[in-house]
């Protein structure tokens, strides 16, 4: 499956949450896509179609692809704690997360463009791979050459990002991950647990 590239307003009307972050399409049609949306009765959704659809959602909402989400869970299940906060953190962790998190970008689709340009580094190094699992200490920044670009600035400028797990410098347009959040500190509204219990079938 390649990376989804379609309307976000659809997929976001789906899930019945704007996951792709404030989107005046969804305000006004918050209803499911088709042509009998708005009155269309639903069935029941089965157990395993409610736990489906919460994956679907988590990997929409960061923009993972279905091999890379089963890589990450084996890799929470793997680690010590609980497996969906886990998960969550190993998400929250990716350098596109952390670079839209930092409102370095205003979407993690534009975050990740930004990282595969090579506009951002990490301690210093340019990293060019969405991917890369930030760890606590490292300092994820703009390159020097990069810091003149109108959409960081334009980005920078309506910044309204305040998570208590990342330090922004204004000055040297950098910022560092003090530590993984926790469960609490991920505004996300995806049931983990009900992926868990998708992948322990």
């Amino acid at each position: 499956m390649a990376r989804y590239t379609g309307p976000k307003s659809k997929i976001a009307r789906k899930f019945g949450d704007p996951i792709f972050g404030p989107d005046k399409s969804y305000d006004k049609k918050n209803y499911p896509p088709g042509q009998h949306g708005v009155n269309k009765k639903r069935k029941k959704s089965s157990e395993y179609g409610v736990q489906l659809r919460e994956k679907q959602k988590a990997k929409y909402t960061y923009g993972v692809l279905e091999r890379q989400f089963a890589n990450l869970f084996d890799k929470a299940q793997r680690s010590k704690g609980v497996t969906g906060e886990v998960l969550l953190q190993l998400l929250e962790s990716r350098l596109d997360n952390i670079v839209y998190r930092l409102g370095i970008s205003p979407s993690r689709s534009g975050a990740r463009q930004l990282v595969s340009h090579r506009h951002i580094t990490v301690n210093g190094d340019v990293v060019n791979i969405p991917s890369y699992s930030v760890k606590p200490g490292d300092i994820v920044g703009v390159r020097e050459k990069s810091k003149s670009l109108e959409v960081i600035h334009n980005a920078l400028g309506s910044r309204r990002v305040n998570v208590s797990w990342l330090e922004w410098d204004s000055a040297s347009l950098a910022g560092k991950l003090i530590n993984r959040p926790e469960r609490d500190q991920i505004p996300e509204t995806i049931k983990e647990q009900l992926i868990v219990e998708l992948y322990s079938k």
